[in-house]
């Protein structure tokens, strides 16, 4: 009974209260449930839509090429700071003139040094081709000597022909004188035995002794002729052998300082090398005097500034920034992620300066980024601990922007395989790795033989 009294009065205050009727509203409790089912169907649908994996790291605009990239502009010697001819942000084209400098090294402050090394040089050839007609002089000198010399030779040899030849006859003179002598010896004891016999008179002897006499005076001048012919011919033989002496004595010498003189003349010719030597690199030093412009760009940091301020070898003097560039990112990924990338895959940027709506898994609704290409990857890891990827510009998307800077940030994502989203959430709470993929982009094709 007391059920019904309560009932009795909810019924009551439910007629007399707005809110209270709605909230007790049977049709109310169905609209609300549509409402969460709903839901749960847009969550799910939600969840089974496709998503993009992707890899995102901070990136700096760069150039592929490394002659494109900002360089320093350093002075090749020492010098002293003449005259600026630029000015911080000027525009150069190769070639022109960024400053001059002066010498500062006390070897080559001669203002005459290229004149003076040239006429050193000139002053040493002049030497060197004296000894070469000086060489000249002593050949013909050699040949001339050899001449005489031969002649000499010859007509000693001629000389020691006769003598032998007189020799000979002198020879057969004695032999002659000896004989006869030996004929008088026995004709005279024969004309003495007639005469002891009484034969032969006294006269007659004295005739045969006279004879004798003859015989013995002929055959000692026989072999004095004989023994000075004999003389004669050594003496001869003796002077051609001397005369051969002094004749190669004097072939040598001269052929000593035919060699003497012939090195001279190469000491002189590596002298002249040296001197042209020197005299080049005087000439190059001096082309060091003007610092030119390496390529066409922007003078946009000057570090030596003031005039006469000393400036060292290698020493930086201003930066200039080439005027056109073939725009890269460099990105710097994890290790972990490092397996993932590859030649030839996709990367979308999103450049500072550059307003852009990004949805990382959803690259195609993506508002205000470019595509990249992945070009090469660093096989050892940087300083930071990470790999560096140099990523270009994607020919078959939009081209980047023509006022992007050398050194601006850019922001990456490299896109890897298509899943769903409640597989990418079920990824991230497990803390799981993207999916290790290749990308059909970078796959070889196979070669005629392959097939």
């Amino acid at each position: 009974m007391w059920l019904n009294k309560d009932n009795q009065a909810l019924l009551k205050e439910k007629n007399e209260f707005v809110s209270f009727r709605k909230a007790f509203d049977n049709g109310n409790d169905i609209n609300l449930m549509k409402w969460f089912i709903g839901i749960g169907l847009l969550l799910i649908i939600f969840l089974l839509l496709p998503w993009t994996q992707n890899i995102q790291a901070p990136g700096i605009i760069t150039t592929r090429s490394p002659e494109q990239r900002p360089q320093e502009l350093n002075s090749v010697i020492d010098g002293r700071i003449e005259h600026w001819f630029v000015k911080e942000g000027d525009m150069v084209d190769k070639g022109d003139t960024i400053l001059k400098i002066s010498e500062v090294e006390e070897y080559y402050l001669d203002p005459e040094l290229l004149k003076r090394t040239e006429e050193q040089i000139l002053a040493k050839e002049g030497t060197v081709d004296f000894y070469r007609n000086k060489v000249t002089a002593i050949q013909n000198q050699l040949s001339a000597t050899y001449q005489v010399r031969e002649l000499t030779l010859q007509q000693l040899k001629n000389k020691i022909k006769q003598a032998t030849l007189n020799v000979v006859t002198d020879s057969m003179s004695l032999k002659a004188a000896e004989t006869e002598l030996k004929i008088a010896q026995d004709q005279y004891k024969r004309q003495e035995e007639l005469y002891k016999q009484g034969l032969k008179s006294l006269t007659e002897l004295e005739q045969r002794k006279q004879q004798l006499q003859n015989a013995e005076a002929k055959i000692t001048t026989a072999a004095n002729k004989f023994a000075n012919t004999k003389n004669d011919l050594l003496i001869a033989k003796i002077e051609l052998n001397q005369t051969d002496n002094e004749y190669s004595e004097k072939m040598s010498k001269a052929e000593s300082d035919k060699f003497a003189a012939l090195s001279e003349i190469t000491n002189g010719e590596s002298e002249v090398a040296k001197l042209k030597n020197q005299f080049s690199n005087y000439s190059i030093r001096n082309a060091f005097y003007y610092v030119l412009a390496p390529q066409d760009g922007q003078i946009t940091k000057t570090i030596s500034a003031g005039i006469g301020e000393i400036v060292k070898a290698g020493e930086m003097i201003v930066k200039i920034v080439p005027q056109k560039f073939q725009y890269a990112v460099e990105m710097y990924v994890r290790p972990m992620d490092l397996p993932l990338m590859n030649i030839g895959q996709k990367v979308r940027f999103q450049f500072d300066g550059w307003p852009a709506i990004v949805f990382s898994g959803w690259p195609v609704a993506s508002y205000g980024t470019y595509g990249g290409v992945v070009v090469a990857i660093d096989n050892s890891v940087s300083d930071n601990g990470k790999f560096r990827i140099l990523v270009v510009e994607d020919s078959k998307d939009q081209k980047w922007p023509d006022a992007l800077k050398v050194g601006g940030g850019a922001k990456g994502m490299a896109l890897l395989k298509d899943v769903t989203i409640i597989y990418e959430l079920w990824r991230n709470i497990n803390g799981f790795p993207p999916d290790f993929y290749k990308s059909t982009d970078s796959k070889e094709q196979p070669s005629k033989n392959e097939k």
